[in-house]
């Protein structure tokens, strides 16, 4: 995706030089956050597999935490949303994506961003799993956290979009932190959107921790 997205369109698009750079620099962050998306739907899948393996019921008639099978799924969901997105990333500085003097402050943020987002989608998606009555449909079910970065701001900006469409693309999580990404690796501007980010991601940790602990 790294390839195909931020090199060949981008030299389709700007023809090398600067106008390729840009579109390099626009669309890496993105990618970054549909990595943590796309990979997360293992763990919806590794979830349901449990539940209907009667893993899940063995370890609920041990003295332990209730939800320390779940946790340790988020747990590993997270660790492997981070090193994907740290490969991909490695990828995108392959094919000539720079941040622009970005500070080690900015580094870390950039580094908790994912973190954060990685950890409100996986408690999503061990919600989905843990809901699903096969790991086929908890698969499909958490399809639409692939599809969300895909209707944001990670390839064009949402106010090129039409009209009717731009609320879509506002109104998700992935445009924020996408927009939020940007800004700490690029220096773009990144008003109220570091703040949506946070709002987003608190809020849909404690809906994947209530949904998935109730099943």
């Amino acid at each position: 995706f790294v390839y195909i997205f931020g090199d060949v369109m981008s030299a389709g698009i700007g023809g090398g030089g600067a106008d390729r750079s840009e579109c390099i620099a626009y669309i890496v962050p993105g990618l970054l956050l549909m990595t943590v998306g796309s990979t997360v739907i293992g763990a919806a899948v590794s979830v349901c597999s449990d539940m209907t393996e009667g893993l899940t019921a063995r370890f609920r008639t041990m003295a332990i935490y209730r939800g320390s099978l779940l946790v340790g799924h988020v747990v590993g969901g997270v660790l492997q949303c981070v090193m994907s997105v740290v490969l991909v990333g490695a990828v995108g500085v392959a094919i000539g994506f720079r941040t622009t003097d970005a500070t080690l402050l900015e580094w870390a943020a950039a580094l908790g961003l994912v973190t954060l987002f990685a950890l409100a989608l996986i408690w999503i998606a061990v919600a989905m799993g843990a809901a699903s009555p096969n790991p086929e449909a908890a698969g499909n079910m958490a399809m639409p956290l692939i599809l969300l970065p895909l209707i944001s701001s990670a390839f064009i900006p949402a106010a090129t979009m039409p009209g009717w469409f731009q609320p879509i693309a506002e109104y998700q999580p992935f445009t924020p932190a996408i927009e939020t990404l940007r800004g700490l690796l690029l220096g773009t501007e990144i008003g109220n959107n570091g703040w949506l980010t946070i709002a987003w991601c608190a809020g849909l940790t404690a809906l994947g921790y209530r949904w998935s602990t109730a099943q």
